[in-house]
């Protein structure tokens, strides 16, 4: 990638939306056109957006199958995406696929159907996500849902669109302590 393609693959550029698309596998968006917002999307030469936002809310996703290969047919510098909306979907997990992207810092996840806490637990890879929403999901049900995910992903600085405190922190440490047990260290066995 040269520089120049770089630095025009930008946040600040409007997001490929396909949100309100009635979209159901990921595939359908190579087909679909995405919604046009007051500034038009910036293009490569290969006609592939430059942005770094890709907004796939309110549609009746229930799995990211082909994300990646998707992903690259749309957009220049797919490994630059920033910013992923998959909010009121029908997603059960939280899709491996999207540890693959490093420089994301906002996920949105609210309003779809993830069960499981643990799910969570698969975002920790990711240096850069600050940003990240889970309300909506059965997964909020779960006694210390807000303290489970701010100890397992303590760089995050908006949760649920509150603003993440020092207190928020502290809380959820306390939480761990009293609620999540520590890895035994095996102890080696002599064997004379």
């Amino acid at each position: 990638m040269n520089k120049r393609d770089y630095m025009n693959t930008s946040v600040q550029e409007p997001p490929l939306d396909y949100s309100f698309r009635s979209i159901h596998v990921i595939q359908d968006l190579v087909n679909e056109e995405p919604r046009t917002g007051l500034r038009p999307l910036k293009r490569s030469k290969s006609g592939k957006s430059l942005t770094q936002s890709l907004w796939l809310n309110n549609n009746v996703l229930n799995d990211l199958r082909d994300f990646n290969q998707v992903a690259s047919q749309l957009l220049e510098h797919p490994e630059n995406l920033a910013w992923i909306d998959l909010s009121f979907n029908d997603l059960t997990s939280i899709d491996p696929v999207l540890t693959t992207f490093f420089n994301l810092s906002v996920l949105y996840l609210h309003g779809n159907s993830i069960q499981h806490l643990g799910e969570v637990n698969k975002l920790a890879v990711l240096p850069r996500l600050r940003s990240l929403t889970l309300h909506g999901n059965p997964m909020e049900e779960e006694k210390g849902y807000r303290q489970y995910v701010l100890c397992t992903l303590p760089h995050i600085t908006t949760f649920d669109f509150s603003g993440v405190t020092k207190a928020d922190h502290t809380t959820a440490e306390v939480w761990k302590r009293m609620n999540i047990k520590p890895k035994k260290a095996r102890i080696k066995q002599n064997t004379l």
